[in-house]
């Protein structure tokens, strides 16, 4: 990839941040820039629902909730938007009838949209997207390391019948070989089960566990320590549905359960990813019908900016 100066979001000194184009922190479009290294786009989605539909309508959402970010992240001491060109790659044009097709749809686009080096960062739609996503980060670098943040296993085999919903593709890529389970955890659960088989059947595939009631009891840096133990030096993928959080930091999502954790917590573990090898992310389950003041958008947007920040450097090819 040929050097050139990044090109950052539209100067907030000449043009006020509630104007202007709707572009994910207000990032040039990906047909306005020379090449890029990360590409956000969006997966409007959520036909895999299994309760409150409208996540079709989060990858809008969350850009409109994104203009308040700023270049400079003191958390870190980096400037996301300047360690590699960042850009908008608009949305994915997926059938809402099909679950089949979608998936087809949304693994063709991502496959053309990271190109040989790019890193994608996803905005759902529903859970459902991980899977094909899995599927092209699997031909890049085999086997991945998945970190999921949710309050849900998605380790479900099926649901009325159905192999492809939004509570099943963590168990459709195990069986298709997309992960490393030996390097894999999920972050946040909790809530009623339908039994303990849901949990003996997501330690069977290989998934360790950092519960949501963990946070309670140990210092959020031995749960960074805990994470980090378990994903290594793989390649690591990261999935945050919006639901880890508590409905009083995220009341926009379709499956909403009370203990969640705080927006500070999920800011603050996901800080602890840098220096980890990110090849990718999603962020979803946003629902904007049941969001108030952007409550929602506004942290699902963080989150992506967190991830921004913890990505490698900028890629090469």
């Amino acid at each position: 990839m040929e050097d050139h100066e990044p090109v950052g979001p539209v100067d907030a000194s000449r043009i006020p941040r509630y104007a202007g184009e709707n572009t994910f922190a207000r990032l040039p479009r990906l047909a306005d820039v020379r090449e890029a290294d990360t590409v956000l786009w969006g997966v409007p989605f959520d036909t895999g629902v299994s309760y409150r539909p409208g996540a079709r309508f989060g990858p809008a959402h969350v850009r409109a909730s994104s203009k308040l970010l700023r270049p400079y992240n003191p958390a870190l001491d980096t400037e996301p938007f300047a360690r590699g060109q960042v850009a908008d790659g608009g949305d994915a044009g997926v059938n809402p009838f099909d679950i089949r097709d979608a998936i087809g749809t949304i693994e063709r686009c991502a496959r053309e949209l990271s190109g040989t080096n790019r890193r994608l960062l996803s905005i759902g739609g529903d859970h459902t997207i991980a899977l094909p996503l899995l599927r092209v980060q699997r031909e890049r670098h085999g086997p991945v390391a998945v970190l999921h943040f949710d309050a849900h296993l998605d380790t479900w085999d099926t649901y009325f019948g159905a192999p492809y919903t939004h509570g099943t593709p963590f168990r459709r890529a195990a069986q298709e070989g997309l992960i490393d389970l030996a390097h894999s955890m999920h972050v946040g659960i909790r809530g009623p089960l339908y039994s303990g088989l849901d949990l003996e059947e997501s330690e069977r595939l290989g998934f360790a566990a950092v519960h949501a009631r963990d946070f309670l009891r140990s210092p959020i840096d031995e749960l960074i320590g805990r994470v980090r133990e378990r994903i290594g030096n793989r390649a690591l993928y990261v999935s945050v549905d919006i639901d880890v959080l508590d409905p009083g930091f995220a009341p926009g999502t379709g499956t909403p359960e009370a203990g969640g954790l705080s927006s500070r917590e999920l800011l603050e573990i996901l800080r602890g990813l840098r220096g980890l090898d990110i090849v990718g992310a999603d962020v979803v389950e946003v629902s904007p019908a049941y969001d108030h003041a952007e409550i929602t958008g506004i942290a699902a947007a963080h989150v992506l900016y967190e991830l921004l920040s913890v990505l490698p450097g900028r890629a090469r090819s």
